[in-house]
C-alpha cells in the first residue's frame, strides 16, 4: 500500500514551516535549533512578526527534547510531546512529565509544565488526546483532494499540494474570502496573476475554491474596467500611489537603468500610473470551467472580463496604434526583466498575444452562455488582433520588444509567447519553435528568462535568467495551441524533472544548476499549482 500523501511531506522548518490551512502562525527552526513562531503579514519579514521566540521543550531531568519528526500535521519531539494546531490561531503542546520554555515577543522569559496538554499561542483549545487527531484528520481531506499524478512524481507533487493548502488564508479586504496567497513568506495577499495560475490546480481539488480567486479580483475591479494588481488585507494596490515605500526605491533604482541620467530623468514623471496584472482572466476562468462546468459562473464574470479587456485596449495604449502596452513594471508581472531598463514603460510581445488569446476565450464562454453573434464577433477581434501584431512588431526573425518607442535589444522568451495565440502563420511558428529549440533558450533545464547567449543573462537574478514555471507553462499551452505537441510534451518533462531533483517548490530555479536561484522565495504557489498541473495523469 502506498504511503499517504500526509506522511511524504517533511518540514524543514525553514524552508518549510509549520503552520495550518487559514493560520496567519509560522513555527520555524532558529540557527541554534529553538522554535520560534511569527504571524505571516502583507509585505512584512516574519522576522518583524515574532509572536514568540527561543522555544525549547526539556523532560522532568531537565534534557532538552529533540525534535523526531515536522510533518503537516505535528511536530513530535522525543518523550512523546507533540505540537500541534487545534485551530487557526491555536497552537497546543500534548504529552506528559515534560516542560516547555520561551521568550515572548518583549524578551521575558516563560516555562510551563505539560500536563496533557498547554496552549502555546491561543486562549483555548480542546481536550489533547483530539488536537492531533483532529489535525491530521483536516490533512487528510485535503490530500484526498489532490488529483491522480504519475508515481515518480507523487512526492514532490504532495508537497505542492501541501503548499497550496498552507497558502490559503482569509484576506480581511476580500471580507474574509479565503484566498491562495503566492507565498507565506510576505507574499500575504491574492495576486492578480499568481490567482490565475493557482485556480489551475484548484480546479482540479475544490473548483468553487478556484471561482473563488476570480471572484476575489473581479470584486475590486474598477469602474474602467482594470483588475487591481492585489487585494490584500488593508486594501488593494492598483495604482503606483498604493505600492510600498520600499518598492517605489527599488524601482527607482531600476528602470531605465540602460539609459543616461537626462533620459532617465524625463522617464520618471513622477505621475500615477495604474497597476495591474497581465491578462489572463478569461483563459483561467474557461479552465476552471472545463473542469467543472458552471454557467452561472460563466455569466457572473463575462461582463467584468469584457470590461477588462477594453481597458487594456482604451487605457493602456498611450501610443494609440491598437497595440497595448504595461504602463509600470509590476503590471507585466515582470518587474525585474532587463525589458524595464530601458524605461517605465513597454510592449513585450507577450502582452498582446494574451489580448489575442482572451479575444478567443471570450468567444468560447459566449457561445457557452448562448450568446453566438457575440462569439463570432470576439474571434473576429482575435484574428485582426494578431494579424496587427504580426504587422507591427515580426521582423522576419523574431517578434520584438519596444520601449518608450525604442527596440530592446535584450532576447526574453516573451517573444516566443505568440504562439498562444494559436493563430499565427505556420511559418512564423515554425520560426518560433525553432528559436525556443536552439541554443539560446534550450538546455537540459529550459526556459531561461533572458537568452543564454544574451549579454544580460543571469542565471540567478529574479527574470534576469532563471527558470520560472508560469513562463514554461505558457510556452507549454502556446506550443499545443500552435500544433507541436511532441515539443510540448518534452518541455513539459524536462520542467517537471528539474522541479522534482530541484530540492523545493520555489520561485524560481537556476537554469545552469537546477537550483534555487538566487532570492527565490519557497514555498511558491504557482509554482506549486502548475508543477501539480503538469504533473496529472
Amino acid at each position: 500500500m502506498p504511503t499517504p500523501l500526509l506522511d511524504l511531506v517533511a518540514l524543514d522548518l525553514r524552508e518549510r514551516p509549520f503552520t495550518d490551512r487559514g493560520s496567519r502562525l509560522l513555527v520555524l527552526a532558529a540557527d541554534d535549533g529553538d522554535l520560534w513562531i511569527a504571524r505571516s503579514e502583507y509585505e512584512t519579514r516574519p522576522a518583524d512578526t515574532s509572536v514568540l521566540t527561543a522555544l525549547r521543550i526539556r523532560a522532568a531531568d531537565g534534557a532538552a527534547l529533540p525534535i523526531r519528526a515536522a510533518r503537516p500535521d505535528r511536530i513530535a519531539f522525543a518523550g512523546g510531546v507533540h505540537l500541534a494546531f487545534a485551530d487557526a490561531d491555536t497552537l497546543v503542546l500534548t504529552g506528559t512529565g515534560a516542560r516547555a520554555e520561551w521568550l515572548d515577543a518583549d524578551g521575558i522569559a516563560h516555562g510551563a509544565a505539560i500536563d496533557g496538554r498547554l496552549v502555546l499561542v491561543g486562549k483555548d483549545a480542546p481536550d489533547a488526546p483530539t488536537v492531533p487527531g483532529a489535525a491530521r484528520a483536516r490533512w487528510t481531506t485535503w490530500f484526498e483532494r489532490m488529483p491522480a499524478v504519475r508515481a515518480d512524481l507523487r512526492e514532490r507533487a504532495a508537497l505542492a499540494w501541501w503548499t497550496l493548502g498552507i497558502n490559503l488564508l482569509p484576506i480581511r479586504y476580500a471580507g474574509g474570502r479565503e484566498g491562495l496567497v503566492p507565498s507565506r513568506f510576505g507574499y500575504v495577499g491574492v495576486w492578480n496573476w499568481d490567482a490565475y495560475f493557482h485556480a489551475i490546480a484548484l480546479r482540479h481539488g475544490d473548483a468553487e475554491l478556484a471561482r473563488d480567486q476570480i471572484r476575489i479580483l473581479l470584486a475590486h475591479q474598477r469602474p474602467d474596467g482594470l483588475i487591481p494588481d492585489v487585494v490584500h488585507d488593508e486594501g488593494v494596490l492598483a495604482e503606483t500611489t498604493d505600492l510600498p515605500r520600499s518598492d517605489r526605491a527599488r524601482l527607482a533604482e531600476h528602470v531605465g537603468s540602460a539609459l543616461g541620467e537626462e533620459e532617465a530623468a524625463a522617464a520618471s514623471t513622477g505621475e500615477v500610473v495604474p497597476v495591474t496584472k497581465p491578462p489572463l482572466t478569461a483563459w483561467a476562468v474557461w479552465k476552471i470551467h472545463r473542469a467543472a462546468p458552471d454557467l452561472d459562473f460563466l455569466a457572473e464574470v463575462y461582463e467584468p472580463i469584457v470590461r477588462s479587456q477594453q481597458w487594456w485596449l482604451t487605457h493602456s495604449d498611450p501610443d494609440g496604434d491598437g497595440l497595448a502596452e504595461y504602463l509600470h513594471p509590476y503590471s507585466s508581472g515582470l518587474d525585474d526583466s532587463p525589458v524595464w531598463d530601458y524605461g517605465p514603460r513597454a510592449e513585450p510581445p507577450d502582452l498582446n498575444s494574451y489580448l489575442a488569446l482572451q479575444f478567443d476565450v471570450l468567444g468560447d464562454i459566449a457561445d457557452a452562455l448562448g450568446r453566438v453573434e457575440e462569439a463570432a464577433g470576439w474571434r473576429e477581434r482575435a484574428a485582426a488582433h494578431t494579424e496587427l501584431l504580426i504587422a507591427r512588431r515580426w521582423d522576419g526573425e523574431r517578434f520584438g520588444t519596444v520601449s518608450a518607442g525604442r527596440a530592446v535589444a535584450t532576447r526574453t522568451p516573451l517573444e516566443l509567447l505568440p504562439l498562444l495565440t494559436g493563430r499565427l502563420p505556420r511559418a512564423i511558428a515554425d520560426r518560433l519553435v525553432a528559436d525556443l529549440r536552439s541554443a539560446s533558450f534550450w538546455g537540459e533545464r529550459p526556459v531561461p528568462t533572458v537568452a543564454f547567449d544574451d549579454p544580460d543573462f543571469d542565471p540567478d537574478a529574479m527574470w534576469r535568467g532563471p527558470v520560472w514555471l508560469n513562463v514554461n507553462y505558457l510556452l507549454i499551452e502556446g506550443l499545443r495551441r500552435s500544433g507541436y505537441p511532441d515539443v510540448a510534451d518534452e518541455l513539459t518533462e524536462r520542467t517537471v524533472r528539474m522541479v522534482a531533483e530541484g530540492g523545493g517548490l520555489y520561485e524560481y530555479w537556476n537554469p545552469l544548476t537546477g537550483a534555487r536561484a538566487g532570492r527565490a522565495t519557497s514555498g511558491f504557489g504557482w509554482s506549486s499549482a502548475l508543477f501539480v498541473d503538469l504533473a496529472r495523469t
